[in-house]
């Protein structure tokens, strides 16, 4: 994966206005069409011109607009993408030495290219999502121990 592919560009005041108001009628497009598989989107404002889409990638664009009204940058990423360490550590949020870390100790799957790793995508998504619930979990029990000392 090539860094262009994970190019991201962080939303001005318009695009989070209009990623907003979109996102709000996907989501509720979406709930109100719970059973509909594939999703007919009007393009360029002809109604005689549709396109399906199917109910997945529509959720999928939810999320990307939910972050895009955050002011969010949004990159999407092939889960069987390979990523070289620096884009990794990139994603993660973290230096490339600690990522090498992570990766020494097998909490990420990786191969090697000659001298070089390379990190899959889910593999690291995986790494991610597990860590942000340790952390979830371990502010809520951080939480109840407040409320149960009375510090809250």
């Amino acid at each position: 994966m090539n860094s262009a592919e994970l190019a991201t560009a962080r939303p001005d005041a318009a695009e989070v206005r209009t990623a907003d108001i979109a996102m709000r009628r996907v989501k509720r497009y979406l709930a109100d069409h719970a059973e509909e598989r594939d999703i007919r989107v009007a393009v360029g404002g002809d109604p005689d011109d549709t396109l399906s889409v199917p109910r997945s990638a529509m959720e999928l664009l939810a999320r990307v607009l939910a972050h895009m009204a955050a002011g969010q940058a949004v990159s999407v990423v092939p889960a069987h993408a390979e990523l070289t360490t620096q884009q990794a550590a990139n994603l993660l949020n973290v230096s490339r030495p600690f990522l090498i870390g992570l990766l020494d100790s097998g909490l990420i799957e990786y191969r090697r290219v000659g001298k070089h790793r390379r990190v899959r995508a889910d593999s690291l998504l995986n790494y991610k999502r597990n860590d942000d619930q340790d952390r979830r979990e371990a502010a809520d029990e951080l939480t109840e121990l407040n409320r149960e000392m009375g510090l809250y």
